[in-house]
């Protein structure tokens, strides 16, 4: 299949830059996978969606203040430094900006010394290896000199942080937030569970390579960036239960999807406790195995997220319904409004 499949048109102005006050007041449109059929809705009205006996999952990755500002020992030039994998004790892979100052034995300073960095290596695309050194607890310090790594299609200012987290945030560790589930508010996921439905949790931590685009024009030769996850027995008891007894498997969000569709494909279709690094790629022709709907956003023309989606629900299916929210201005990616790809319809139904 090529790029151009999964290409649409988006009015700049229709970028989210900032999120709603109140995060479950976003528009929710509902793609029905068998008909293509798209109405429009509140968030909130995916109460309505859900049925009892359907099981809910969300990733409860939390996103690290991975974006670090520092100085340069040697002339005083600012350097702005991103974590995306920690390698080894206090070792971590990074992006750099600018990269070419930046070479190996470069010593950066950040907090007027609180914490120090040596770049050990260089990598493709600004990517640098950094071996820190510091006084104390690691994240305590990342919390008190690191900010939210927000995605580059937002310039505004976030003004609270935790806006960029999911309020059921847990496992530490992500580059970037899971963002269909931004959507979410505790009373909204007790409402669920008293419709009947089970809420159960995953975690995959999200790399910064989901923002990073598809350069190849035959999308089959598109290498997926490695991302890691884990799924415990109390979860996968659950979606076991959930499947022999005719309920629906939801995931919230494409990670929740991604995770898994890699667990289901590695032990012949069935959901088991596991962690490990996944590299899927999920394109029209991919067979699902576990998930029978999913809560999403709106995401980038020609991105591997609008492939994966289109797996599930049908590329033409999805273009137009893409096509009917640029007409009914919805408001598009992390911060913006959501999508419910809605189940096929199970058999006696």
């Amino acid at each position: 299949m090529k790029l151009e499949d999964f290409d649409y048109e988006l009015p700049e102005e229709l970028i989210a830059q900032v999120p709603l006050k109140d995060r479950t007041s976003s528009r929710l449109m509902v793609l029905d996978r068998e008909t293509g059929e798209v109405s429009h809705h509140h968030f909130r009205d995916i109460v309505n969606e859900l049925q009892e006996g359907d099981c809910l999952i969300l990733n409860d990755t939390r996103v690290l203040p991975a974006r670090l500002i520092g100085v340069k020992e040697e002339t005083g030039a600012h350097i702005e430094v991103l974590l995306l994998k920690q390698t080894s004790d206090d070792e971590w892979e990074t992006l750099v900006k600018p990269a070419k100052r930046v070479k190996v034995g470069t010593v950066l300073t950040f907090g007027e010394g609180l914490l120090k960095a040596t770049c050990t290596g260089e990598l493709a695309h600004g990517g640098r290896m950094f071996k820190f050194e510091y006084e104390g607890i690691f994240i305590e310090i990342l919390e008190k000199l690191g900010t939210m790594p927000l995605p580059p299609y937002i310039h505004e200012k976030l003004e609270d942080q935790e806006r960029y987290q999911t309020v059921y945030s847990k496992e530490l560790g992500s580059a970037a937030a899971p963002t269909a589930g931004l959507h979410f508010t505790e009373e909204l996921l007790e409402e669920i569970r008293q419709k009947g439905v089970k809420v159960a949790f995953l975690t995959l931590h999200v790399g910064i390579g989901t923002f990073r685009p598809v350069s190849v024009e035959n999308i089959e030769e598109h290498d997926m960036h490695a991302e890691f996850y884990h799924l415990t027995e109390e979860t996968a008891s659950i979606i076991k239960e959930t499947q022999a007894n005719g309920g629906r498997v939801i995931a919230v969000g494409t990670t929740s999807t991604r995770t898994l569709e890699t667990i289901a494909h590695r032990n012949n279709g069935n959901i088991v406790a596991e962690s490990g690094w996944t590299t899927i790629f999920i394109y029209p022709g991919f067979e699902y195995l576990a998930v029978d709907g999913m809560v999403t956003n709106f995401h980038l023309p020609k991105s591997t997220l609008v492939m994966m989606i289109s797996a599930l629900a049908g590329r033409e299916n999805v273009l137009n319904a893409y096509k009917i929210a640029v007409e009914n201005k919805y408001r598009f990616f992390s911060f913006g409004d959501a999508m419910f790809i809605r189940p096929k319809r199970k058999k006696g139904n």
